[in-house]
């Protein structure tokens, strides 16, 4: 049985990690080097950095973060921001990322999925989707979900699936921050769009909601989430031992 993965997201505007509600109204949280490193020990299975701002700011990623938060960590780590070219995935991999997250970039600039794809391998591609519902179907934003691209979400993760991206990560803008749960229902929409790993991000605000997760959408492959691991408000093993009490498979830490 595919075990479960759950995901801690750090969003990393000027060197520290942030938080906010559909995507405004960040606020401080924390040193991202000191709470990789915690995740890293509490059994986290992958963690993500995000710099939030590089695209909007058109910049590169701050690398000199990266490479303090990829020497802490022991857990694959998947990075995006500001991710345009296949020489920013090699800038990005050489810091200690494992995946690199195209967003986007890969909507400015289609051919990067395929480029990098041939080049590191589908398994190194991530494509991050930022979709929110507008006039009745699910809508494609970019520059940290500024922009209203007027792309289906469904037809753009199906495009980029085929282009050779070997996961896909979903954040829903209507549900970010909200802390009521996942959106099931975009989520499976894309789950019977593509057979490559879904990783649903926007909405968790308690065990309850991962559980209902892969309950309801069994087609997910992982729960990312950023505030309620952040602020203590789920820890990562009391999660993870009441998915296995649910009957979900998920990998658990072994203590030698």
């Amino acid at each position: 049985m595919i075990t479960k993965r759950i995901i801690p997201c750090l969003d990393v505007k000027n060197g520290r990690v942030v938080k906010g509600m559909n995507f405004t109204g960040l606020n401080d949280v924390s040193d991202p080097a000191e709470l990789a490193r915690k995740y890293s020990s509490a059994g986290a299975d992958e963690l993500v950095f995000y710099d939030i701002t590089a695209t909007h700011e058109g910049r590169k990623l701050f690398t000199d973060v990266l490479c303090a938060v990829a020497s802490t960590v022991f857990i694959p780590l998947t990075v995006g921001g500001g991710i345009n070219s296949t020489d920013d995935f090699d800038r990005v991999l050489k810091c200690g990322a494992d995946k690199v997250s195209v967003n986007s970039g890969a909507i400015k600039d289609p051919s990067i999925i395929s480029a990098a794809a041939k080049k590191y391998g589908s398994q190194c591609v991530v494509l991050s989707v930022d979709a929110k519902r507008v006039d009745g179907r699910y809508t494609v934003f970019s520059s940290g979900g500024r922009i209203n691209t007027g792309m289906d979400a469904l037809d753009w993760i199906k495009r980029g699936a085929a282009s050779g991206a070997g996961e896909i990560v979903l954040n829903s803008i209507d549900t970010d921050g909200v802390k009521k749960g996942f959106d099931l229902e975009m989520l499976a929409a894309v789950c019977d769009t593509v057979d490559i790993p879904v990783i649903a991000s926007g909405g968790a605000g308690s065990i309850g909601d991962f559980v209902t997760l892969f309950r309801e959408v069994p087609g997910v492959d992982a729960g990312l989430a950023a505030s309620v691991f952040h602020y203590g408000e789920i820890e990562i093993d009391n999660l993870k031992s009441a998915l296995a009490d649910s009957g979900i498979a998920v990998r658990r830490q072994t203590n030698v």
